[in-house]
C-alpha cells in the first residue's frame, strides 16, 4: 500500500471513490469546493494506492479556532473515504496517521472532525467539547465533534469556537 499526495490526474478516480464510499455526490462536491477555494495544502490530500487502484482518500483543510481576539490556525479532517470492498483493512487508519504526521509538519497543532464516535477515538481523537472547544457553525453531537492533539499541550492551551472553511457550508 502506497500512501502518496493526490495529483490532478487522480481527481476523477477520487471523485468516483467518494461517490461509491458515501453513496452520493455531497463529499465529492465538498472536495471539489476545497480544491477550488484553495482551502487545503496539496500535501494534505492523500490517496492510498495499491496495484494501480486508488483504494482510499483523505483530505485535511484549513480551519480556525476563534478565541476572543485570537484566531488559531487548525486543520479539519474530511472527508475520509475507502472503497467499500477495501474497508476494514486498515487503509483509513493509515491515511489518518500519515495525515496527522503531515499536518503537524505543516504547523497545525490540532485536527478537528465530525465523525463516528466508535472509529476515530482509535486514532487519537477525543470529544472536543470536553476540552473547552465548541462549534456553532453546524449542529453536531458531543460524541461526533472530535479533535486530535498534534502538538503536545495544544488541547490545554487552545480553546474557543471551531470553524470549518466556508466550503463546508450549504452542501446538499
Amino acid at each position: 500500500m502506497n500512501i502518496r499526495t493526490e495529483t490532478e490526474n487522480d481527481y476523477e478516480r477520487v471523485n468516483e471513490l467518494l461517490t461509491q464510499a458515501f453513496s452520493g455526490q455531497e463529499e465529492a462536491i465538498l472536495v471539489q469546493r476545497l480544491r477550488e477555494d484553495g482551502a487545503f495544502e496539496r500535501e494534505l490530500s492523500m490517496v492510498a494506492e495499491a496495484d494501480g487502484i486508488i483504494k482510499g482518500h483523505i483530505m485535511f483543510s484549513r480551519a480556525s479556532l476563534l478565541d476572543g481576539d485570537h484566531t488559531h490556525r487548525v486543520a479539519a479532517l474530511g472527508p475520509l473515504a475507502v472503497l467499500p470492498k477495501y474497508q476494514r483493512q486498515g487503509i483509513g487508519g493509515k491515511l489518518i496517521e500519515e495525515g496527522k504526521r503531515r499536518c503537524l509538519s505543516h504547523g497545525y497543532p490540532l485536527v478537528f472532525l465530525f465523525g463516528h464516535p466508535s472509529y476515530y477515538p482509535r486514532h487519537g481523537f477525543v470529544q472536543a467539547r470536553n476540552h473547552g472547544i465548541d462549534v456553532s457553525q453546524f449542529a453536531v453531537s458531543d460524541e461526533a465533534f472530535m479533535v486530535a492533539e498534534l502538538l503536545q499541550g495544544a488541547l490545554h492551551d487552545l480553546h474557543g469556537e471551531f470553524r470549518f472553511h466556508p466550503a463546508f457550508e450549504n452542501l446538499g
